[in-house]
């Protein structure tokens, strides 16, 4: 892909963490680790074979690379005749590839692009750097206990957005790929690659491989109903109970792989000569994000979790036709105080059952 001109971007092992990064060789993958993750808790341990994508998700997302955190719009420079406005354009860039997405993040890419190339309103920087992505997805081999894209229809395994999709299979003495090809360019990057057909006992394999991070998945949500479920619950004294733990840090939407709120900065330099206009990401949980003249219009915790979830789960529905959540469980684990997104929906939900009179159901075990 080097040699095609593709900047290939993929997993590596860098800060006690799998990060997304440019990858010059194998040997820069997180070789032989995976990650473990429960609320508030992320720790890389070793595996006992060398698998190349045996981590599940780390702090980043694709986004850094599309939606850039930190974008320089425009520059003013002081001259003899006074400032010289100059306008950053995306400019030529080369084309990105994508080594080891998972199918969450495939699904998160997706709806990325419902928000910014929207054809009356499209942001000009994300598709220059959207365009002509080559995506070489991974399948989940396994799975977390944040972990809930079962419940959201988002993985293990990649249906759709990859021009290659890879299943790692490590049985015995073999380790191998079984690869689908997406694409007539994800076609043309394998025939310049050594492989032949895979058998059925390969095919086989690399459906258990998939099946075994069903089972592992880790949290349930049940979307029955969600948008509606959450319109009629703003009053709900659940966003109390939450916001008395949570410390607007915006953790969970800096880790978010859709969040896509922005502040616009100006800065000058000390002299006086330069200043320049940049759009960095914001979150909907600080109290400036929502400032208008006069105060911010969100100045309770409980009404800063309460529009990041309702927004997340409901609202998106009627903006952009889909969900903004993927289920990667980023939130959860990243939430210094393990806040769980799935666990505020069904409390949500058990308060109806108890309005209603409702015995919530119980099992032993």
């Amino acid at each position: 892909m080097r040699q095609e001109g593709y900047r290939v971007l993929g997993p590596t092992r860098a800060d006690k963490a799998i990060l997304y990064d440019d990858l010059s060789s194998e040997a820069d993958l997180p070789i032989g680790w995976t990650d473990q993750q429960e609320g508030g808790t992320y720790r890389l341990l070793r595996r006992g074979d060398q698998a190349l994508f045996g981590y599940i998700v780390g702090p980043h997302s694709w986004k850094k690379f599309l939606h850039e955190p930190d974008l320089k719009f425009c520059l003013a420079q002081r001259g003899s005749n006074g400032f010289q406005m100059e306008r950053v354009e995306a400019g030529s860039l080369p084309p990105l590839a994508f080594v080891g997405v998972h199918s969450c993040d495939l699904h998160a890419i997706s709806i990325q692009d419902r928000v910014f190339l929207d054809e009356k309103y499209p942001d000009l920087a994300y598709r220059a750097r959207r365009q002509d992505n080559f995506i070489v997805a991974a399948n989940c081999g396994h799975a977390c206990s944040t972990c809930f894209c079962v419940s959201m229809g988002t993985g293990p395994k990649a249906s759709s957005g990859f021009d290659l999709a890879l299943t790692e299979v490590i049985e015995g003495d073999r380790h191998y790929f079984v690869v689908e090809v997406g694409t007539e360019r994800g076609g043309a990057i394998l025939d310049k690659i050594e492989h032949q057909q895979a058998q059925k006992e390969e095919k086989e394999a690399a459906g258990r491989a998939v099946a075994r991070a069903v089972s592992e998945v880790g949290r349930v949500m049940d979307t029955t109903d969600i948008k509606d479920l959450l319109y009629r619950n703003y009053e709900n004294p659940r966003w109390e109970e939450v916001a008395s733990r949570c410390l607007s840090c915006g953790n969970c939407t800096m880790a978010c792989p859709t969040c896509f709120c922005t502040t616009v900065v100006d800065a000058t330099s000390l002299d006086r000569r330069k200043a320049e206009r940049k759009r960095r990401w914001d979150s909907c949980f600080t109290m400036d994000f929502s400032y208008i003249h006069g105060g911010s219009i969100r100045a309770s915790d409980r009404s800063r979790y309460r529009q990041w979830m309702v927004h997340k789960l409901a609202a998106w529905i009627d903006q952009f036709g889909t969900s903004g959540c993927v289920g990667c469980g980023r939130c959860i684990t990243w939430c210094p105080v393990g806040i769980d997104i799935t666990e505020e929906v069904k409390a949500i939900r058990d308060s109806e059952g108890k309005k209603e009179g409702k015995t919530p159901l119980s099992r032993k075990g």
